[in-house]
């Protein structure tokens, strides 16, 4: 098939065939991570530049990597020591490192829309790391990439997403993409944490969290969001863990091959005990290192290896 998108801002604008052959091609890339020189010359000459408005651990490192892993040249920028300090505007910002001949921007920011509003302003490909409480799609993609590999399949599996899904561009962007590849996501967690509309997204919504994960093939963890929480949305940290979090006595009552997912940072012993993150059913490690294939994937595609790529 061919792959002509320039940008990646969002999972609602990539089809059921885009999202195939960005896996398929994030299979092939993880090869490479586990060779013992990790490194090809796919994208040398090209520049990639990160700017990260937020704090990012897995984000901003696995594109690092992933940028590095095919040659690129890579140059990380923030917001405390850009030029946004001294009142430029991000429109700006983003213009004056697209008139670098920069070939992508990565891009996180706090403002819902904010990768979208660039695009449409450079030429450089756009790559949303994050926006907002919006959406997070190469996290969702990372997602998609390790239950396949795990369970083989997508399709008429059933995600269970648990926690806090109002402030969660994790839970939006998944809920899309494993809709769009075929399975039911079904959402729990304290009513003012469940955003208006949860239906129109192709989820249902339980308030209580054992049935939620009763017959889930994946349970995905969220973490509560305290920096976006500008109202008391739940009791007390210890109420919340006893409702919604995952303990070993809640796990009992799961299927026995249920795979256990989190986007991470993960606090142990609130939104999940240290047992189950650490035990045979938590795949969260494997995210991690699937995120860095499926950056390469996207860094390739968007980049110019090759678009027009023949996925057979």
């Amino acid at each position: 098939m061919q792959f002509n998108k320039k940008d990646i801002l969002d999972m609602e604008s990539l089809s059921f065939d885009e999202i195939q052959f960005i896996l398929d091609t994030a299979d092939k890339m993880k090869e490479i991570s586990q060779r013992p020189i990790k490194k090809v010359p796919t994208l040398r000459g090209k520049t990639i530049i990160h700017f990260f408005y937020e704090a990012s651990t897995r984000t901003k490192t696995s594109f690092d990597i992933a940028a590095k892993r095919l040659s690129a040249d890579c140059f990380s920028l923030s917001a405390t020591t850009s030029s946004v300090v001294k009142g430029e505007t991000l429109i700006d910002t983003a213009k004056n490192l697209d008139a670098m001949n920069s070939d992508v921007i990565i891009i996180r920011h706090s403002a819902s829309g904010a990768p979208h509003l660039i695009a449409k302003n450079v030429k450089a490909s756009i790559i949303n790391a994050g926006d907002g409480m919006h959406e997070h799609p190469t996290q969702a993609l990372l997602d998609l990439m390790t239950v396949r590999e795990k369970k083989g399949k997508i399709e008429t599996l059933k995600l269970a997403i648990i926690g806090d899904i109002s402030h969660s561009r994790v839970a939006r962007s998944n809920i899309i993409g494993f809709k769009k590849l075929g399975a039911e996501v079904k959402v729990s967690g304290p009513p003012a944490m469940i955003p208006k509309g949860i239906e129109s997204l192709g989820a249902t919504y339980t308030f209580d969290m054992s049935e939620a994960i009763s017959d889930a093939d994946i349970i995905m963890m969220l973490r509560i969001q305290k920096e976006r929480l500008s109202d008391f949305s739940y009791p007390s940290d210890r109420e919340y863990s006893r409702l919604y979090g995952l303990s070993m006595d809640k796990l009992k009552y799961t299927k026995k091959d249920v795979l256990i997912m989190h986007p991470g940072p993960v606090n142990r012993g609130l939104e999940i005990s240290p047992e189950i993150a650490d035990s045979d059913s938590s795949v969260i490690l494997d995210q991690v290192e699937n995120g860095v294939a499926v950056r390469m994937a996207l860094l390739y595609l968007v980049a110019g290896g090759v678009r027009n790529v023949d996925s057979n």
